[in-house]
């Protein structure tokens, strides 16, 4: 098939969980013998990245993406009269529409696949091919959660947002021949927002358990790992309430425990713990090699709070052979059991003592690890997964 795939981001490296997404998608498609012309938004940063993804696309092409705190707010103030959730005003670059409109006219496409929310407009420019959704998030959901947990003045404006974003959602799978969802929560969510259930097909997010092998872990480790992309709201908020909520009673029970944090472009306010507290807390910035971080870690905590979609993070985890500690959030979409492949708790006591339980019994956290790694090769490795994508292009094709 000849396929135009519209992407949020460069899906290169794959170091954050829409970019692994998107990556085994493409590597899939690529391998499967399908003609891929990426068009994707592209930060000065990532321009050295789209090189490492021509040998898997036929052709490429990129749109310039800027942005900055002023531009966010000119865009939200336009949004506000146009009806228009924020998240898709501020990414509707009229350079983007017309490249879409230029490369679907001059030769036919089979599927026009739209990697996120914003890209699904770009999709609705396309002079050919059928159109085909890939819903990350229910992102409506991730406003709504958000908005119950942020302070008070912020509440009104999230829940507009909130408001608009479902009633967007609803409206653009309503336009779309197909909507892939990740999880069966996210589908129910879109649906609620108004999207045909007939169109919704759940492909959950996969990853490569042949490149993930299990890691040696140092013995009786007491470190507590958090990975996120930490300057992402969700994550941050999960973060902040580990630390103020959370770490203070792991530390009580057991004091020799340390934290890690990793990921890009931490808030000041996290990176200050580290600063206050440097024999307990680190917080690394961006690391392009997590190697060295999981093989101390005794613990992999993803203290998620306000979510859609699936954790990406936690996948990679149970692959790699790391005992997890997550929320009810934070486990939503994946086919894991509470003490069986990871441990699930959402109040800080008793997430905290969770943490404690994997520190203090080795042979929990190797159960835990033996089931995890067993559950994602069976569920969740690419080429386990991503064959239903052919049969979703197929069925809008009537092929």
């Amino acid at each position: 098939m000849n396929l135009l795939l519209l992407t949020q981001i460069v899906p290169y490296p794959p170091d954050a969980g829409p970019k692994v997404k998107t990556y085994h998608v493409l590597r899939y498609l690529a391998k499967r013998g399908h003609r891929v012309t990426l068009v994707s938004f592209v930060r000065s940063h990532e321009q050295e990245h789209v090189e490492a993804l021509r040998p898997l696309c036929a052709a490429i092409h990129t749109v310039p993406m800027r942005r900055s705190r002023l531009a966010d707010a000119k865009a939200y103030l336009q949004s506000l009269p146009s009806g228009l959730p924020f998240l898709v005003a501020r990414d509707a670059l009229p350079q983007m529409h017309a490249l879409v409109r230029r490369l679907s006219a001059e030769q036919p496409f089979d599927i026009i696949h739209a990697d996120q929310l914003t890209m699904g407009q770009f999709a609705l420019s396309a002079a050919s091919g059928k159109r085909v959704f890939d819903a990350h998030n229910a992102v409506w959901t991730i406003v709504e959660r958000g908005r119950q947990t942020a302070a008070w003045p912020a509440r009104p404006l999230l829940a507009l947002e909130a408001r608009r974003l479902k009633a967007y959602e609803g409206n653009l799978c309503r336009q779309m021949d197909a909507v892939l969802a990740v999880s069966e929560v996210d589908r129910r969510a879109l649906i609620e927002a108004g999207a045909p259930a007939g169109k919704i097909t759940v492909i959950p997010i996969a990853v490569d358990c042949t490149a993930l092998s299990p890691v040696v872990r140092r013995p009786s480790p007491v470190n507590i790992l958090i990975v996120g992309t930490l300057f992402y709201p969700p994550n941050a908020d999960g973060v902040r309430w580990f630390l103020h909520q959370v770490f203070p009673l792991v530390k009580a029970q057991m004091h020799e425990a340390t934290l890690t944090i990793v990921g890009p472009r931490p808030p000041k306010d996290i990176a200050q713990f580290a600063i206050a507290d440097p024999q307990s807390v680190t917080v690394t910035g961006y690391v392009p090699d997590l190697q060295p971080y999981l093989e101390q870690a005794a613990v992999m905590v993803v203290p998620v709070r306000a979510a859609s979609g699936m954790r990406v993070r936690i996948l990679e985890a149970l692959a790699r052979g790391i005992p997890v500690v997550t929320t009810t959030t934070g486990v939503e979409g994946i086919a894991a059991v509470h003490d069986r492949h990871l441990l699930v708790a959402d109040e800080p006591a008793e997430f905290a003592r969770q943490v404690v339980r994997v520190l203090h019994q080795p042979e929990l956290a190797a159960r835990l690890v033996a089931n995890g790694r067993r559950l994602v090769e069976e569920r969740y490795d690419w080429q386990v997964v991503l064959p239903r994508l052919e049969t979703v292009y197929h069925l809008v094709n009537g092929a």
